[in-house]
């Protein structure tokens, strides 16, 4: 009797255990881009246009027709000379060398290495000798420092420590990260040391800083990036966003503390870059607090408030959110950035709880409103990411708050890091990707290669080649597009087709499985050469929203995988926002071109003005490449 009751006990303390279990415990680490090899035939040519078109622009604008470097050179002469730009111009030229930090490591680049090395020189020479380093400041006066929020410093100063870590893990030079890691200390020693309150107005310092911490292994700046969360809520901010009434605290997410937030408020990107800052540092502190209260955002965002290209940030007055439901079509303001953001957040939301969702939000991000900010050539760019046009809209070479043409270029040359999860039991696949890497599971190495030809087919072969026999689990994950039965509370659910079915071989063998968090887990020992053939259907999907969401009443999307479509003037005589799609829009997939790429587009029947015609969709991240016409997403349904 006494011995069950030891074992009563002891189950029970496991059990304790396992529910109170920190998020370290459960977590996943990302396969990190630089240990892949991306062989792609779909991302292969975008990261070359980054390299080859994107990345040569930003130097253009960066060096010739903005202040941004001179103002570096001038801050190193102390000689008087005035600023030029915007506050937060600085930032720009950091993201600028963080993308091509990724970019060298896919595509090694001498001249390109070298030109950052330039950058980077005269940056070091700027900075002060109490390691504070912000040309504005040095250049308006050091005595206005760290007076006023809204300023951007510590929002600049994140962006250095961001390009510091990719260029030493790049290259391995040390110069930007020795810049930055003076800079955190200067900071640290100011605020945290000195507990002096601080919020800062744009948050992104709190990702950077733990990312400077995993780097070098420095305690106090993980401290820092946890300090910076706590401050917010706490009635400390100061600045012109706390005082216009139109938008106050709320807007800078800072209106309560981080662990007690439910809703997502404000300034769109400002809240991607807190909320993935505050995964990480729950991650690395094992901190439960901050992620309950990002599941609860989480769901505020994506069922209430995302489009359905997987934007955010429908109002253009705060470049943010306004009322749940609330998602024009034409006046959507989606800005890359934000998108870039939702690339980020999901995937550390991922890494802690391993659960699918959250890769099927980041696919939708960067397959649609991420992708679409970056022209077919690779040196135009959209800051806000319509749904609709009636042809005002159109690609840009620059902008005056240029963030969005550095943070597409460096979202785009890391995208490896999105797909590959892994610890030590096992390899999660989130997205299908034409690569070749490597894991290392207990000790033993396994090659993993991975061919598609995805997104315009599901076909995925994944083979693996352990040096040695190895049992271990492959997670491969099962799209929410392939579900037909909507998740209570979404925000766009399927209209036709049945649910999709997929099929799972190893060795030409239908393969034993079982669903874990919305991945089929396949577990068995592995030896050199087991081929994986995963076969997802690509059917063309309708799709309605939520009747709240008044905007799309009557209306249907297309998509294909994870590629939402568009019906664009160019391929449709000029005219698209009175067609209507029929009721029996008899779907049909085609080869097509939008300038140099290949595509695959959908044909279906529909009405313009009670006429009957074939109309043409397009993948959304296509479309404005060909000039400007209308376009929309979102369709009129025909009655009959």
């Amino acid at each position: 009797m006494r011995n069950l009751l030891y074992l009563a006990v002891a189950i029970l303390f496991f059990q304790c255990q396992k529910e109170t279990e920190s998020p370290e415990a459960s977590t996943l680490e990302a396969q990190s881009f630089s240990d892949i090899k991306i062989t792609d035939s779909f991302w292969r040519p975008k990261l070359e246009k980054v390299a080859n078109s994107a990345l040569p622009a930003s130097i253009f604008q960066t060096e010739e027709n903005t202040g941004r470097i001179r103002n570096f050179e001038k801050a190193a002469r102390k000689a008087g000379e005035e600023h030029e730009g915007i506050y937060y111009d600085d930032s720009d030229v950091y993201k600028a060398l963080e993308a091509i930090a990724y970019s060298l490591q896919n595509i090694p680049n001498a001249a390109l290495e070298t030109k950052a090395d330039e950058w980077i020189s005269k940056i070091a020479s700027a900075q002060e000798p109490d390691g504070y380093i912000n040309t504005y400041y040095s250049l308006k006066g050091l005595e206005g420092r760290w007076q006023d929020m809204e300023k951007h410093e510590a929002y600049c100063a994140g962006h250095l420590m961001e390009a510091g870590v990719a260029y030493y893990q790049a290259t391995g030079k040390e110069t930007l990260l020795n810049v930055a890691t003076k800079m955190a200390d200067h900071i640290d020693q100011e605020f945290r040391q000195a507990n002096k309150p601080w919020v800062s107005g744009h948050e992104e310092i709190e990702l950077a800083l733990v990312k400077l911490y995993k780097v070098t292994g420095v305690q106090k700046y993980l401290d820092l990036a946890d300090w910076f969360l706590d401050q917010r809520g706490r009635g400390y901010g100061k600045g012109a966003i706390w005082d216009k009434e139109e938008w106050g605290p709320a807007y800078a997410q800072d209106a309560v503390p981080v662990k007690e937030q439910k809703e997502i408020t404000g300034h769109a990107v400002r809240a991607m870059y807190l909320y993935t800052g505050a995964a990480d540092v729950a991650v690395a502190k094992k901190d439960t607090g901050y992620m309950q209260a990002m599941k609860t955002v989480w769901e505020d965002v994506v069922y209430r408030n995302m489009y359905v290209t997987g934007g955010i940030g429908s109002s253009g007055s705060n470049e943010g959110f306004s009322v749940d439901y609330e998602l024009p079509n034409e006046h959507a303001y989606s800005e890359t950035c934000a998108s870039v953001g939702m690339v980020f957040w999901n995937q550390r939301m991922n890494l802690i709880e391993g659960q699918a969702q959250y890769i099927d939000v980041l696919e939708r991000s960067l397959y649609n409103a991420a992708l679409d900010g970056l022209s077919l050539t690779g040196d135009h760019f959209f800051y806000g990411n319509p749904l609709a046009s009636s042809g005002q809209h159109s690609r840009r070479e620059w902008f005056g708050t240029a963030c969005c043409p550095s943070n597409i270029s460096r979202l785009v040359a890391s995208v490896g890091d999105y797909i590959y999860a892994k610890n030590n039991t096992g390899i999660w696949v989130n997205l299908f990707i034409g690569n070749q890497t490597s894991f290392n599971l207990g000790g033993v190495n396994i090659p993993v290669e991975m061919k598609t030809n995805f997104p315009w087919d599901g076909e995925v072969s994944i083979e693996l080649s352990p040096e040695k026999n190895k049992e271990f689990g492959v997670h491969l994950r099962i799209p929410g597009w392939l579900r037909e039965e909507p998740v209570p509370g979404e925000l766009y659910s399927f209209v036709s087709n049945e649910e999709d079915q997929f099929s799972i071989l190893v060795n030409g063998e239908k393969a034993i499985y079982t669903i874990e968090n919305g991945y089929a887990l396949i577990q068995r020992e592995w030896k050199k050469g087991d081929k994986i053939t995963y076969s997802m259907p690509l059917e063309v999907r309708e799709l309605k929203s939520r009747p709240e969401v008044l905007a799309n009443t009557n209306r249907i999307a297309i998509q294909r995988g994870p590629l939402v479509y568009c019906v664009e003037g160019a391929d449709n005589a000029g005219k698209v926002l009175d067609m209507e799609i029929a009721s029996n829009a008899g779907f049909l997939v085609k080869d097509y071109e939008v300038l140099d790429e290949n595509v695959k587009a959908i044909e279906f029947s529909a009405f313009e003005n009670g006429s009957e015609m074939k109309a043409l969709a397009i993948p959304y991240y296509t479309w404005a490449n060909r000039g400007q016409n209308e376009m929309e997403v979102w369709i009129k349904k025909a009655e009959k």
